[in-house]
This record gives structure tokens, sequence and C-alpha cells, in this order.
């Protein structure tokens, strides 16, 4: 709650802006219609404008080489009226660089071109006052387009033409313009429009757009640069275009130089010694074209960069070489949202492959993106090239919901293919991701080309809930057809999958589902379930419902393979229905589960299986160094329907617990029943059964075929061996030892050898010295064998008692037992040592 309160009101005082901005340029609007709109010249340079109602031709001006230099006091265009450069004096020049020196602001509303030139003409525009383009305005020259607020543009030989100290002479410059000096705070620049007209006729997210021409653009010739640098930038239904060429979109706030790199498509722009960056907003369905023969590229940077109401950059590339990539980076945020109100155009970036060479990439860097209602990041081919890779860096990543115009378009970042071409990979690093209400990370095939690879590093990570009509939210590589899905990979600290969320490799037809690699370093937690599905990770084989098959044009047939998936945590806990899964509804067989945990809890119905309808039965290994904990009718099985076997459970745990009807089994229908290894110290509450029964049951059964074997192995110490029988007869232990020693010498305990006896009995013996004693000590002791004698005891008379007669009829005197004749006890005395 303490991050978003302030993003929220940030959000009130961005929005607030706006509509400051909106009303300043409806004044704006309202001055400049109701005004004349002039071109004049400040007469500094030899600039020479004459005028035809509202058209306007410049001649002259100041030549240096091949740079030619004009310099305005105002710079309007009117609606319907042009501003044209005629080059008839100065044929051989290929660049025109214009400074508007008054303090207003320049509004174009209609034509600017140039005639009678030797060769393509690229154009600076700079005032630092702020530059409006209206939705008439339009470009007509032979090369690279730049309109700036910047101060001044800054040349290799350290000239600089300044928009700012224009009552100097100004020095002009044979070079090559090296760079754009912007002031503390730059004016914007606003760009207007009816928006795009661009279509989707399947209505899918993933089929290809049909570009139909915007009324209203802005635009430069194939194969060059359209630029737009200044403070924020305002786009509201516009539409800048350059086929095969480069779109550049730059916002700074403070003082800074924006870099001009030469390139053969005109200019890249580089933000290396700009310190402060504004905002740029594409709203009203604006458009930033650079789809070709051989697609284009593009360069975004602001502080936060905001796309609405279906606005994108499109690059749909036709020829034989890879599109141009793609690149946005914000200082604070990124922010995709919305699609156009009919659901099919998504706010964000679509890059088409639709002939024989790839699409561009897709980059985006900032602290935090964010893609909400249907927008998204999608690169796709359609033929034999691979589209494009889409790569991430942003602290914290948020993916939620859907179109509310058409709920099947959720929002995506997404690489696909529906040819034979390969989908690009998509790598997202971070250090939070979340995945909600149907959003969707993933890389798809509904082709024969095999998707992308998912790669994902972050800390926390969490995928969550679904869309009200059943989209699940997800991370996943999936094939519908005949292409495999390739390998998904997620490294992260903690991760939470809850309320029907997945993780998942799947397969809907023959192509083999992918595998699964997860890596925690702290725990996993997957929890809940949706109204279609248990939260999990699974790599599955599934058999589409009707409705999607008719999408798709999917056969009723499914004969793919599931992959693996590998976990390494040192906390699994599944509960609630959550589950770990490999799965085949076809004929294919199960995949394979291999979790490696310190701990690994199952509550309340929580799921480690790997089944198949008819194939064999995945496998299932276990490996804990604590515990395996089952409770409340969880399970872990491995089954087999048809004539499909039992897949094999191996369990390595020291600790396995199992309450309230959890079970482990590996069971089949017709085929042979898995064998279940189970290696452990303790095993409590599970007992090996022939059937299921309500207990806590091992079972390796098959209803019509083979059981399996089940294998307990535990491993400790077993409290019946070693044991050895004691004698029955006891002897009497005061008849061997010596019960006392003469009174003039003590009890004493003697303990010899070396370093002598530890203060603490739990201490180590130690010596503050080593004492080695080397003599034979043979020659100095001679031991004896020491003997127990009993004295004999002296005579005693003892006085008779009674008599009798005996046999022969004398008489016996008879005396009591003498107490001489009881063994006395053993003493000190007793003993002789030789």
């Amino acid at each position: 709650m303490s991050n978003d309160k302030p993003r929220s009101v940030y959000a009130f005082l961005f929005t607030s802006g706006l509509l400051t901005q909106g009303i300043l340029l409806l004044a704006i609007l309202f001055w400049s219609r109701c005004a004349i709109a002039q071109v004049t010249s400040d007469n500094t340079l030899s600039t020479t404008v004459s005028q035809s109602g509202n058209n306007f031709t410049i001649t002259n001006g100041s030549a240096a080489n091949s740079n030619l230099f004009h310099s305005f006091q105002e710079f309007s265009v009117p609606t319907g009226g042009s501003v044209t450069f005629n080059l008839a004096n100065t044929p051989n020049i290929s660049t025109i660089f214009s400074r508007v020196t008054g303090g207003n602001i320049s509004h174009i509303d209609g034509l600017i071109q140039t005639i009678n030139s030797n060769n393509p003409i690229n154009m600076l525009l700079i005032n630092p006052s702020g530059i409006i383009f209206g939705a008439n305005a339009q470009l007509n020259i032979g090369d690279s387009f730049i309109a700036t607020t910047a101060n001044s543009i800054k040349f290799a030989d350290s000239v600089e033409f300044s928009a700012i100290n224009s009552q100097a002479s100004p020095l002009l410059s044979i070079n090559v313009p090296i760079g754009l000096q912007l002031g503390n705070n730059p004016a914007s620049i606003t760009v207007q429009g009816t928006g795009h007209s661009l279509s989707n006729p399947s209505g899918l997210a993933l089929a290809p757009l049909a570009r139909i021409p915007s009324a209203t653009k802005l635009q430069v010739q194939p194969g060059n640069t359209l630029a737009l640098v200044g403070g924020d930038l305002y786009l509201n239904g516009a539409t800048l275009s350059a086929e095969r060429g480069r779109v550049e979109l730059g916002s700074v706030r403070g003082a800074g130089l924006v870099n001009l790199i030469p390139t053969a498509q005109g200019y890249t722009l580089g933000y290396g010694d700009v310190q402060g960056f504004g905002d740029i907003h594409l709203a009203q369905r604006s458009l930033l074209d650079i789809s070709g023969v051989n697609a284009g590229s593009v360069q975004i940077q602001g502080r936060q960069i905001q796309f609405t109401d279906g606005s994108l950059v499109l690059a749909q590339n036709f020829g034989n070489l890879p599109g141009g990539d793609i690149h946005l980076q914000a200082r604070e945020a990124i922010d995709l949202i919305g699609t156009t109100t009919d659901g099919t155009i998504l706010s964000g970036v679509r890059s088409e492959a639709l002939g024989i060479a790839a699409s561009g990439n897709i980059s985006v860097v900032t602290p935090q993106l964010t893609l909400k209602s249907g927008a998204g990041l999608n690169s796709t081919t359609l033929g034999k090239a691979s589209s494009g890779n889409i790569h991430i860096d942003a602290t914290a990543i948020e993916l939620s919901g859907f179109s509310p115009a058409n709920p099947a378009n959720i929002t995506t970042i997404n690489t696909a293919t529906l040819g034979t071409g390969k989908a690009g990979d998509v790598f997202v690093n971070g250090n939070s991701l979340l995945i909600s209400n149907g959003g969707s990370l993933s890389s798809v095939t509904f082709g024969s080309g095999t998707s992308g690879k998912v790669t994902i590093h972050n800390t926390n990570t969490t995928v969550t809930g679904e869309s009200p009509f059943g989209i699940y939210s997800n991370i996943s590589s999936i094939t519908f057809a005949t292409g495999n899905s390739e390998t998904l990979t997620l490294d992260t600290a903690k991760l939470q999958i809850l309320d029907g969320g997945a993780i998942a490799a799947t397969a809907f037809f023959v192509g083999n589902g992918g595998d699964l690699s997860i890596n925690a370093t702290e725990s996993i937690a997957i929890s809940g379930q949706g109204r279609a599905s248990n939260s999990s990770i699974n790599a599955s084989t599934l058999r589409p419902d009707p409705l999607l098959r008719q999408r798709f044009g999917l056969p009723d047939i499914l004969t793919a393979n599931a992959g693996t998936v590998s976990i390494t945590t040192p906390k699994l806990t599944l509960t609630d229905s959550g589950t770990v899964s490999v799965t085949s509804q076809g004929r294919g067989n199960g995949g394979n589960i291999n979790i490696n945990a310190d701990t690994i809890q199952l509550n309340h119905q929580g799921f480690i299986q790997a089944q198949t309808e008819s194939g064999n039965g995945g496998n299932i290994a276990l490996s804990g160094s604590s515990l395996l904990f089952l409770r409340d009718n969880s399970l872990i099985s491995s089954t087999a329907g048809g004539s499909g076997n039992g897949g094999n459970i191996s369990i390595n745990a020291p600790i396995i617990v199992g309450s309230e009807n959890s079970d482990i089994i590996a069971n089949a229908l017709q085929g042979k029943g898995g064998n279940i290894q189970i290696t452990t110290q303790g095993i409590f509450g599970l007992k090996f059964r022939a059937q299921l029964t309500p207990d806590n049951d091992i079972t390796a059964s098959s209803q019509l075929g083979v059981n399996g074997n089940v294998q307990i192995n535990t491993i400790g110490v077993d409290p019946n061996s070693g044991l050895v029988e004691l004698p029955a007869n006891v002897i009497d232990p005061s008849q061997q030892i010596a019960t006392g020693c003469a009174s003039n010498q003590g009890s004493r305990f003697v303990a010899t050898g070396r370093g002598g006896v530890p203060q603490n009995p739990n201490q180590e013996v130690t010596s503050d010295r080593t004492w080695s004693d080397i003599r034979d000590l043979s020659a100095y002791r001679k031991m004896g064998e020491n003997n127990a004698q009993i004295p004999s005891a002296s005579e005693v008379i003892v006085e008779a008692t009674t008599w009798y007669r005996n046999a022969q009829g004398n008489i016996e005197l008879i005396a009591d037992k003498s107490s001489a004749q009881v063994q006395q006890p053993l003493t000190c005395a007793a003993l002789k040592r030789s």
C-alpha cells in the first residue's frame, strides 16, 4: 500500500497535467485559426520569404558546402497552406537547418516541402518555444526530418547554431550535426490526428493486421528517419510513418545533449549525456508505422511512456532482410493500457514477419512495466522466417486483465509462429513479476515451426487468478499444431501460483510439449483453483474443447508427448488443490516429474501426479533432505488409463508422513502397475495395501493387468540388531569385587597419558605441550599377577547345645554352625602383589 499511494497521487497529477495541457492546446488552436499564421525571416541570415495567400516560399538562406541555414522570426503553416523550400539557387545542398527565434510556438497544419534540389534533403526544424503538428500537417522532403525544441544544434567542429542567442552573427558549419543541445525546461511537442485505420479482420490477437492508410499522417520517404525531440511529447490520434526507416521519440527535462548519430536510415539518437527525461503519451489510436519491404526501427526514450486507446508501434516486415529493432526505455515507468473501442487492436508493440526474413526484436528497459486491459508486446511470424525476440529488463513487471470490449483478447507478452518459422524467444529479467486476471507471458506455435524459449530471472514471481471468462493467468510455452513447444525456464527466489494460475508447457495436437525447469531459492507455494483448473505447474498434452478446436482449425487428434517438469527449491508447498503434474489426455506418454526440495508439504488435496489416458504414465522422482508430508486427501500418483503402464515413483526423504486419507499410488487399468521405491529413515501413517482404502495407502495395482512392485528401504539403526543375549544365571557381584581398602588409604582415581582430563566432559582433551616418552618401559617395570586370597580362619571351640545317640549307639554333641565358617568379604589385606 505504501508504494501504491504515491503512484496513485502521481497518476492524478499526471492526469491533471494532461487536462491542463488539453485546455492549453484548445486555446492555441483557437488562436491559430483566428490569427493569420506567418512565416517571417528574422534577418540574421540570407533567408527570403515570399507569400501567396496561405502559401509561403523560402529561398536563398546561407549555405556552407552541403548545409543550408535558415533563420525565422515566426514559422507556422496555416491549415491547408504550405511552406516550400525552393532550392533553385542552392541545388547542391543536402541538409536544411531552420531555427525559429521569435519566442512563439510553431503551429504546423499544412504542407512542408522541398523543390528543385539535386539531392534528397534532410531537414532539422528547431524552435525552443514549442511545436504543434495539426491533423493536416504533411511532409514532402526527400530524406529525414527532425523537429526539436532544443536551444541549438551542435556540429563536429564545435560550431553551434543557436535559436536562443540569435543576435550574434551565427557561425555556419560545413560539418554534420553531432547533437541537439536542450535547455533546462524544453518546450513540449504535440502531434494531432484522426487516429490510425488499422483493422483486424479475424479479431484474433495474433492475426496479422490490415494496414489501411490513415486519413492524417506525418511521414518521411521510405528508408529515412522521422524524429521528435523536446520536452513532453503528446501524440493524440497521430500517425508517424517511416516505412523501412526509423522513428525516434525523445523527451528530455533539464539541460542535456542528445547525440545525432548518422546511419543508413538517417539518424539514431543517443541519450548518454542526458540526465533528466520527460513524458511521452500516445493516445487515441496513435500509430508509429515502420512497416515495409524491410521493416524499420523505433526508439522511444522518456521518463514516463504511456500507450492508450489502441495506440501502438507496428513493424510488418515483407522483405528478405531482418526487420529493425524496437526499443522502449523509460526512467520511471512504461504503461501499455487497453485496446481500440472494438477490442481488436491492442495498445503496445506489434512486430510481424510476413516475408522470408525475421521480424525485428523488441526490447524494453524501465523500472516499472505495466500492461493491462488487453495491451501487449507481440512478435509474430506467419511464414518461413523467425519472429523477433522480446527482451525485458524491468524492476517490477505487471500483466493484468483483458480487453473489456473483446474478452478473448487478453493482456500479453508473447512471441508466436503461424507458419514454418520459429517463434522468437522471450527473456524477462527483474525483481518482481505479477501476472493476474488472465494475463499471459508466453511463446506459442500455431504451425510447424517451434515455439520460442521462455526464460525468466526474477526475485519474486506471482501468477494468480483468471479472467471472468475462465482464461487463467499463465506463463507458458504452447503448441497448437505440429511444431514442438520449447523449454520454459524460471529462476526466482519466491514463486506463488494462486487461484487457478499456471506455469505450463502444453501441447494440443501432434507437436510435443516442452520441458519446464523451475529453480526457486527460497520457496514455491501453489494454492487454490479457478473455475476450470487448479493452480499448477504442469507439462501436459490436452484435448482442446470443441470451441477451441473450431477456432484454430484443429482436428480431434492428440498424439503429442508431455514434457518434463524439474523443480528445485528448499520448500515446496501444495495446498487447496495446488498441483504439480504431467498429463497426457491422448495417446502420447505422460511426462516426468523431478523434484528436489528440502521440505515437500501436500495439504488439503495437494497433488503431485503424472497421468495418461492411454499412453504410459509418467515417472515421478522426489528427493528431500528433511520431510515429505501428506495430509487431508493429498496424493502422489502416477497412473495410466487404457492399455498404458502406470509410471514409476521414486521417493527419497528422511521422514515421510501421511495422514487423513493421503495416498501414494502407481496404478494402471489394463497395463502393468508402476513400481514404487521409497528410501527413508522413517515412514509414518502410510502402509502398503493391495487396493486403495479410506486409510493412507501405498499401492501399485492394476485392475486388469499385473500389479507393480512396492519396495520400502528404511535406512538407520535397527534396535533389534547387534544385541547379545545375556546368561540366565546372574553372578553375585559381592563375591567378585573387593568392597573396601585399608582405612589409611583413601579412594582415588589416576589418569595417565597425554593431556590429562578435560575440565568439561564435553570438551576435547587438550595439553599445553606434547609429552613423548621413547624409553622401553619394560626394562623398569615388572608386572605380576594379582591374586586374591582368603585367609584361613582359626579354629574356634563352640559350646554344645544338645546331643543325640547315633546308629552305633554312641552319643554325639551338637552345636550351632560357627560364624567362622561363613566366607568373609574380600579386603585389601587379602590382596597379595608379587
